[in-house]
């Protein structure tokens, strides 16, 4: 076993299933796609670190656990359609696309859409549709979907976002302001209810070009 395949173990092992993340078919692809191909070149020896690495650009990659945990909670089946909101890294995206069955991932970033399509190419992965714009309320020219995944926090959930999911669909976003925020999932249960439930408390960088919350003032 390389440095590399034993980092991967020790990650998964000491960070992962450490953090609630129990289910075999999402630790089994931790093992399968290499993070580290997913990682900047110049910060490749911290791929398996439970830390966020830059992107560029002010951007980061999430910690290892956190990207797992939220993968996780989705539930994501062969046959859905998945929205990833924040292509960053192609490194999620990946997870999705291997355990989905169409995923559409949106990036503002038009460097890391790129170098996402390469990386996804390189592990044979062609399920993935990926676009190059602005989305912080959804991508809903190609909805509906059965996931939706952020992976920036926003302030607050729009109503817009989560009427972009088929009833039985599932979203997960992290909601809040610094220093509380919340992973919430909300699933779709009819074309007017929707049922939220706050996972556990955490900490990421807001999406650009979000909304704010009206502010009153006194």
């Amino acid at each position: 076993m390389n440095d590399f395949e034993q980092a991967r173990v020790t990650m998964i092992e000491s960070q992962v299933r450490t953090w609630e993340v129990l289910d075999q078919s999402v630790l089994d692809l931790l093992l399968v796609v290499r993070r580290e191909e997913f990682v900047p070149e110049k910060h490749r020896a911290l791929a398996f670190a439970d830390m966020e690495i830059p992107l560029g650009h002010g951007e980061v990659m999430l910690s290892p656990k956190l990207e797992a945990r939220m993968v996780q909670e989705l539930g994501i089946l062969k046959t859905d359609k998945v929205l990833e909101v924040g292509t960053g890294s192609g490194y999620v995206t990946a997870l999705c696309a291997k355990l989905g069955g169409q995923v559409v991932s949106v990036e503002r970033i038009a460097e890391f859409s790129q170098s996402a399509a390469r990386k996804l190419a390189g592990h044979g992965i062609q399920n993935v549709q990926l676009v190059v714009g602005e989305a912080p309320e959804g991508w809903p020219s190609a909805g509906p979907y059965d996931v939706i995944l952020l992976t920036g926090s926003l302030p607050f959930l729009p109503d817009t976002l989560q009427n972009q999911l088929r009833p039985g669909g599932r979203l997960l976003a992290v909601v809040g302001e610094p220093p509380v925020m919340t992973a919430m999932l909300v699933t779709r249960i009819s074309d007017h209810a929707f049922n939220s439930v706050g996972l556990f408390e955490t900490g990421i960088p807001p999406l650009r070009n979000i909304r704010q919350p009206e502010r009153f003032v006194f």
